[in-house]
């Protein structure tokens, strides 16, 4: 069974729908001691950086999402702004403290020329690395569904699972273990975003 993590500010029903089309259980939760009893969490999100972690920190979900994450090797998908927040810090309306479970910031996107508008909204082609778990089995590049302003700059490297390119090369997924996010939206990009649900559904449940 997939949790989904209520703080306030996440497009739930969306990735309700989507799970509910593949067949997967799951539940909402919205307590610490839910969270730890999970086997499975999507940390979704749209909004606000500073007010989604002002929630998770009024909720005290804070240190629960961390401790799954990074003791109990909970498997963790941030999508969008849930991407946003495994970071260290975010820069969307003052600094903010992030969850801190993969290195880097998150700051707004750049507008190089006149004709690219803020926030990148539409589908987007999107380029991953080979070995990328969440996927496999799609052509290479595939387009997803994005609507953002920030974008999450990353300390290193070796954590973009993929990139897509508005203007500037940013970063649209990452994967550190057991720990994933992608800042476009799967649940909304069709065929292509169900595989990368599926992906998730199943990571694990071959070494489990």
């Amino acid at each position: 069974m997939i949790s989904i993590v209520d703080y306030q500010m996440g497009n739930i029903t969306s990735i309700k729908n989507a799970l509910l089309f593949l067949g997967v259980e799951y539940r909402i939760v919205t307590s610490g001691e839910e969270i730890l009893n999970s086997k499975k969490l999507i940390l979704p999100g749209v909004g606000s950086f500073k007010q989604a972690m002002d929630n998770i920190i009024r909720m005290n979900l804070y240190e629960p999402i961390r401790e799954a994450a990074l003791k109990r090797k909970v498997p963790i998908l941030g999508i969008c702004l849930g991407m946003q927040l495994l970071a260290d810090y975010g820069e969307e309306d003052g600094y903010s403290k992030g969850l801190g479970l993969i290195p880097g910031k998150v700051c707004k996107l750049s507008a190089t020329n006149d004709s690219l508008k803020i926030p990148h909204v539409g589908f987007n082609s999107t380029y991953f690395k080979d070995e990328s778990i969440l996927f496999e089995g799609l052509h290479n590049p595939t387009d997803f569904y994005y609507v953002h302003s920030y974008q999450f700059v990353m300390d290193e490297e070796k954590y973009t699972s993929s990139y897509a390119i508005y203007g500037e090369k940013f970063t649209s997924s990452v994967q550190k273990d057991n720990i994933f996010g992608t800042q476009f939206h799967p649940e909304k990009s069709q065929a292509n975003g169900l595989v990368i649900m599926k992906k998730f559904v199943q990571f694990g449940t071959n070494n489990a």
